[in-house]
């Protein structure tokens, strides 16, 4: 577009092209395939050489040993320890210091990863204990290896050591095993107390469950600061380091989200339909990081997610009045996106990545525009030089000099940025679409502006662009949505966030409030330093969580209308 519309004529007023609301789909009886869901919480780079657990007071006592089946089942091997503070580690020389264990032989507290083995194997647990414990007791330990239990006795950090003890231990029939790759092992933390090692190759993993009480209260283990339901998983995969995974009820998953996603003191209709739509999420999503062997990770890639520390009793009740509880269109089961804010509109999901999606369609937002004075961030804006744009360019492998131009080529029908270009101080040019036109620059949203000039000081608009009426002096002011037009019977009509305007060459343009750009034109600046100005936070698809709120406590929404407000089409189904 032009940056200045001069002579500008204002004909109608309409609503911005925004899909109607399709009826409520009555949906199939569903049934979700899992009610245990997997959840990584370190995996790839932060995966660990230890980890440590400690049940929480009075919510558990111990730990048993097994392995989780491929039915996301507990299976119990029959051994457990009533240590409350235990670690599992990598099987290598390892040493305790400053309340971790990391690889090495130095310090007062070393594991070592050779032990003695006695000859044959046993059929259970218990009997490999036995016989390791008619050696030494205070160094007896059990260990599980591809389907069988082995009797082992200490650790040392040598083989020389190792046969010296079994000397003096008077042990005759034994050999000294190190383990393998996938070797894990389990300790009581602070020593060097070996309490049970595992080993299942690639088949099969180490699983640890907090044992419950006499209180009769739901189990909870601290991990890394954070308090958790249900089990964990310890696998030792190409890195070698544990991939650790929370194996969790899908609710108590869900209870471990809402604070985190959502602030947990929100009205409860809003924190409902936040507990639909991540439960529907993660069931969706099965299997998405398959090769770490787990269902979701627990950041911002996923769901946030750490465990029940965040949740206070206004969230538990809305994951619980909402138990079981999916969102589908028709009888598929839906992809439950959702973000902080949608600065007035939210957006196609094929105008934000590749997949067209009935559900997810652009809908004009009056509810988040209500309280946008109120929602910190809501107007933002981005400086950033040529040199820094080239950067984050070059950060993502693209060749370039200094950025001296910055184009938006197109916009979608909702206003938002759905093409950019870039071109260097050389004249090359860097075009981007979708959802690169918000990552790549690093903007707030995809609803934005750009200029070479500041103008959020000035306090005319929010883009850097002006709207002129009827001559360069007659200004429209912004937003759009303030300024007024008379209709038929001369009755006044306030703008929407999208209206219709005749330039002055007698082309119609549809001119978009909440960021006032105007669909099918181009916003460019030249120069060295560059103004992304526009609203709202995140990609735009979905569920807006800032909506969300506002149709709760300002409208009195229900959950049902708020999911079906975002979701069109859409119906909530209870799984059976």
């Amino acid at each position: 577009m032009k940056k200045f519309l001069k002579k500008l004529l204002l004909l109608t007023v309409a609503s911005a092209i925004a899909a109607a609301a399709l009826p409520v789909v009555s949906a199939s009886a569903y049934k979700a395939p899992v009610d245990t869901v997997r959840i990584g919480l370190n995996y790839g780079s932060s995966a660990l050489a230890a980890a440590n657990l400690q049940n929480y007071s009075g919510r558990g006592s111990g730990y048993e040993f097994g392995y989780f089946d491929s039915e996301r089942h507990f299976v119990s091997l029959g051994g457990y320890t009533s240590e409350e503070k235990i670690t599992m580690m990598i099987d290598k020389n390892m040493t305790y210091v400053s309340g971790n264990y990391k690889e090495g032989t130095g310090g007062d507290t070393v594991v070592g990863c050779f032990h003695i083995k006695l000859d044959g194997s046993y059929s259970s647990y218990s009997e490999a204990l036995d016989a390791a414990s008619t050696v030494s007791s205070s160094k007896a330990f059990v260990r599980y290896y591809s389907g069988a239990f082995y009797a082992m006795v200490g650790n040392y950090t040598s083989q020389e050591l190792a046969v010296a003890d079994a000397t003096a231990l008077g042990v005759v029939s034994y050999t000294i095993d190190s383990g393998t790759s996938h070797t894990v092992a389990v300790v009581k933390t602070g020593t060097s107390k070996v309490l049970f090692e595992f080993d299942g190759g690639t088949s099969s993993y180490l699983g640890i469950m907090p044992r419950r009480d006499g209180g009769g209260l739901s189990v909870q283990t601290w991990f890394k600061g954070y308090r958790w339901y249900g089990g964990f998983q310890y696998a030792r995969l190409s890195s070698g380091a544990l991939t650790v995974v929370n194996f969790v009820n899908i609710e108590d998953y869900v209870k471990g989200v809402i604070p985190y996603e959502m602030n947990a003191s929100w009205p409860v209709e809003a924190l409902k339909a936040q507990a639909i739509c991540a439960r529907t999420y993660i069931i969706a999503n099965l299997n998405k990081h398959k090769s770490y062997g787990f269902d979701c990770c627990n950041s911002t890639d996923c769901q946030v997610y750490f465990g029940c520390a965040g949740a206070n009793a206004n969230s538990d009740t809305a994951v619980e009045s909402t138990a079981g509880q999916f969102l589908m269109y028709g009888n598929e089961l839906c992809i439950t996106y959702y973000f902080a804010a949608d600065g007035g509109w939210t957006e196609n999901s094929e105008n934000v990545w590749s997949n067209y999606s009935p559900y997810l369609r652009a809908v004009e937002d009056v509810y988040e525009t209500a309280i946008a004075d109120s929602i910190p961030g809501y107007n933002w804006t981005r400086t950033y030089t040529g040199d820094q744009l080239a950067q984050r360019l070059q950060n993502r492998g693209y060749s370039c000099s200094t950025i001296v131009k910055f184009e938006i080529l197109e916009f979608t029908d909702a206003g938002n940025v759905y093409k950019i270009r870039l071109t260097d101080s050389n004249g090359k040019t860097f075009t981007f679409s979708k959802e690169a036109c918000r990552t790549i620059p690093g903007a707030g949203s995809q609803r934005y502006n750009v200029s070479s000039e500041d103008t959020t000081s000035t306090g005319t608009n929010t883009t850097g662009s002006q709207l002129y009426v009827n001559s360069s002096t007659g200004t429209l002011p912004q937003p759009v949505e303030s300024s007024y037009a008379i209709g038929s019977g001369g009755v006044a009509s306030g703008l929407p966030a999208q209206a219709f305007a005749i330039t002055g060459t007698g082309t119609l343009e549809t001119v978009s409030g909440g960021g006032a750009q105007v669909s099918g034109g181009s916003t460019s600046a030249t120069g060295s330093v560059f103004y992304l100005t526009g609203t709202g936070s995140g990609h735009n698809v979905g569920m807006s969580q800032r909506g969300a709120y506002a149709m709760a406590k300002e409208f009195g929404k229900t959950c049902n209308e708020i999911l079906t407000f975002y979701f069109q089409g859409t119906s909530i189904v209870t799984s059976e």
